[in-house]
C-alpha cells in the first residue's frame, strides 16, 4: 500500500473511531424510555445518564490532548478505544442507574482519550488541501452520527434491547484498533517531554463538574433556599442549611475556574507546560474560533436530549420509528459534507462555517414553530435535514479554523482545548436546555391541570406534574389511558417544552453566529502570503 493510500485508510479508521465516541453520546438518546422502565430512574437520573459522559469527557480531553504529545498519539487512541469497550461492557450489565451513570463516567474516560487524539493525528498527518478534505471527513462524521446513533439505537432498542446500545460497541472497538495499528503512524512531540499540570487538571474537574451539578440539580434542590418538604439528601447525609447547595456549587464554580487561569497564567510565565494552550490563544484563528466553537454547542446538540422523548411519549413512535425520523438529520450532514469539499475551492472555510450555523439556525427555530401534540414525522423531517445540512457545513470547518495556524507540535495540546471547547458548549447545552424542558414541562402542566374542567385538587395536580416530569415523559400514555383530558394536557405540556428547548437551542445559535464575525476569512497560507499589491510595494 503506498504511502498516500495508507494515509487515507487511516482517516477511515480515524473516522470510526470518531463514530464511536460521538455515537455513544447519541445513542442513548432513543433507549431512554425503555431505560426509564426498565431501571425505574428519575428524569434527573436521566439528565445524568447523558451529562455524567460528557462532563467527564470535558474535563479530561486537555489532559489526554497533552498526554497524547508526550507519549504518543497512536498509543492513547488505542488505550481510549479499549477503555471506553471495557466500560461499555459494564454499561450494557448496569441493573441500576446508578450503575449505568458509573459506567458512563468510565466511558467518558475512553472518549476523552480518543477524541483529541484523532483531531491530532490528522492536523499531524495531512497538509494543505487534503487536511481541509480530511477536516471535512472528520466533521461529517460527527454531524452524521448524531442521527445515526439514535437510529442504531433505536433498531436495537425495539428489536433486541437497549442494552445492546452499547454492547454494539465492542465489535465496533475491535476494528478501530486492528485498522488503525496496520494504517495509522505514530506521532508525537519530537522536544522535551513534558510535565502534566496535575493542579490545573484538578482544578479543571472541580470547576466544570460544580457548573454541570449546579445546572441540573438547581431544578430539584432549589436554585437559592431550600424547600422545607425537599432537603437534599446525599447517601446517608442531609443537608442541614435553608440555603440551597446550588449556589454554592456555582461560587466554586467561579473560585475553582479562576483559580485555574490564573494557576496556567502563572506556570506560562514561568516556562512551565500548562493543561490549557494559553499561549496558543495568542492566535486570532484558534482564540476565536474556539469561542465560538463553544457557543455554537451550547445549542447545536441539546435539541437531541428532548426531541426523541417527545417522538417517543406525545406522539406515540416506537424507538426505531424515532431514530428513522432522526435520520433526516444524518441525510442533511453527509449531503453537506460534499457540497463543503467543493465549496472550498470557491469560498473561505469561515464563510462555510456562518453559512452552516444559518442553516441550523432555521432547523431548530423551525422544529420549535411545528411541535405540537399532533405534529407528524412530515412536519419534523424537513427541519431536520436543514439542521443536519448545517452542522454538516459547520463543524469540520469551524475545528478547521480553529487549528489553521497551531504549530504541528502543539497539535494535541491544541486539538485538546478545541475539543474542550466543544465538550463544554454541549455539556452546558444539555444541562441548561434539559432544564429548560422539564421545568416548562411542569409549569405548562400545572397551568393546564389548573384550567382542566376536572377540577383536581392541588394535592392531585402536583402528583401528576411530578409523575410526568420524574418520569421525563413516560408516564405519560398510562395517563392518558388511565384519563383521556389529563393525558392530552401532558402532551401539550410536554410539547411546550420541548418547543420553548428547540427556541433556547437557536437562541445559543445566534450568538454562536455573531461570535463568528471575529474570525478571519483568509486560510492560514493566504495569511501568511503577501497579497499581490503588497509584493509591488516592496
Amino acid at each position: 500500500m503506498t504511502s498516500a493510500r495508507r494515509r487515507w485508510a487511516g482517516l477511515v479508521f480515524i473516522s470510526i473511531a470518531v463514530a464511536l465516541i460521538i455515537v455513544d453520546s447519541t445513542i442513548v438518546n432513543v433507549a431512554i424510555p425503555s431505560i426509564v422502565r426498565d431501571l425505574d430512574i428519575t428524569s434527573t437520573q436521566v439528565q445524568w445518564v447523558q451529562e455524567s459522559y460528557t462532563l467527564v469527557f470535558a474535563a479530561l480531553l486537555l489532559v489526554f490532548g497533552t498526554l497524547a504529545d508526550r507519549y504518543g498519539r497512536r498509543r492513547i487512541l488505542l488505550n481510549g478505544v479499549a477503555f471506553f469497550a471495557t466500560a461499555s461492557v459494564f454499561a450494557a450489565l448496569a441493573p441500576s442507574g446508578n450503575l449505568l451513570i458509573g459506567a458512563r463516567i468510565i466511558q467518558g474516560i475512553g472518549g476523552a482519550m480518543a477524541l483529541p487524539t484523532t483531531l491530532s493525528l490528522i492536523n499531524a498527518t495531512f497538509r494543505g488541501r487534503e487536511r481541509g478534505i480530511a477536516f471535512a471527513v472528520w466533521g461529517s462524521t460527527i454531524g452524521g452520527m448524531v442521527a445515526v446513533g439514535p437510529l442504531l439505537g433505536g433498531w436495537l432498542t425495539t428489536y433486541y434491547s437497549w442494552r445492546w446500545a452499547f454492547g454494539i460497541n465492542v465489535p465496533l472497538a475491535v476494528a478501530i484498533v486492528i485498522g488503525v495499528l496496520l494504517c495509522v503512524p505514530e506521532s508525537k512531540d519530537s522536544g522535551q517531554p513534558r510535565r502534566i499540570d496535575i493542579v490545573g487538571a484538578v482544578l479543571s474537574v472541580i470547576a466544570s463538574a460544580s457548573l454541570v451539578f449546579g445546572l441540573i440539580e438547581g431544578r430539584s434542590y432549589g436554585w437559592w433556599l431550600v424547600a422545607a418538604d425537599n432537603k437534599p439528601v446525599f447517601g446517608n447525609w442531609a443537608w442541614p442549611f435553608a440555603l440551597s447547595p446550588i449556589p454554592m456549587a456555582f461560587a466554586v464554580t467561579l473560585l475553582s475556574g479562576s483559580a485555574f487561569i490564573w494557576w496556567g497564567i502563572q506556570r506560562q510565565r514561568a516556562g512551565r507546560t500548562t493543561l490549557l494552550a494559553f499561549a496558543l490563544f495568542a492566535i486570532p484563528s484558534f482564540r476565536n474560533g474556539n469561542v465560538a466553537a463553544m457557543i455554537v454547542s451550547l445549542g447545536e446538540f441539546g435539541i437531541i436530549l428532548s426531541l426523541p422523548l417527545w417522538l417517543q411519549n406525545v406522539i406515540g413512535y416506537d424507538a426505531l420509528q424515532t431514530g428513522l425520523v432522526l435520520l433526516a438529520l444524518a441525510i442533511g450532514s453527509f449531503a453537506a459534507s460534499g457540497l463543503s469539499s467543493v465549496a472550498l475551492a470557491k469560498i473561505s472555510p469561515v464563510a462555510i462555517v456562518r453559512i452552516g450555523i444559518v442553516a441550523e439556525i432555521i432547523g431548530v427555530a423551525g422544529l420549535g414553530l411545528v411541535i405540537s401534540s399532533s405534529a407528524t414525522w412530515l412536519t419534523i423531517i424537513p427541519f431536520l435535514f436543514v439542521y443536519g445540512f448545517g452542522v454538516g457545513l459547520a463543524t469540520a470547518q469551524l475545528t478547521g479554523v480553529v487549528l489553521k495556524d497551531v504549530p504541528v507540535e502543539q497539535s494535541g495540546q491544541g486539538s485538546g482545548t478545541a475539543s474542550t471547547a466543544r465538550q463544554i458548549g454541549s455539556a452546558l447545552g444539555i444541562a441548561i436546555l434539559g432544564t429548560i424542558l422539564f421545568t416548562s414541562v411542569g409549569s405548562s402542566l400545572n397551568y393546564r391541570l389548573s384550567d382542566d374542567s376536572a377540577a383536581l385538587s392541588a394535592s392531585a395536580r402536583s402528583q401528576i406534574v411530578d409523575t410526568v416530569v420524574l418520569s421525563a415523559g413516560g408516564a405519560i400514555p398510562g395517563l392518558a389511558a388511565k384519563d383521556p383530558q389529563v393525558g392530552a394536557a401532558a402532551r401539550e405540556a410536554f410539547s411546550d417544552g420541548t418547543r420553548y428547548s428547540a427556541f433556547a437551542a437557536s437562541g445559543f445559535l445566534v450568538l454562536g453566529l455573531l461570535a463568528t464575525l471575529r474570525l478571519s476569512g483568509r486560510t492560514g497560507d493566504e495569511a501568511a502570503e503577501p497579497s499581490p499589491e503588497e509584493q509591488r510595494s516592496r
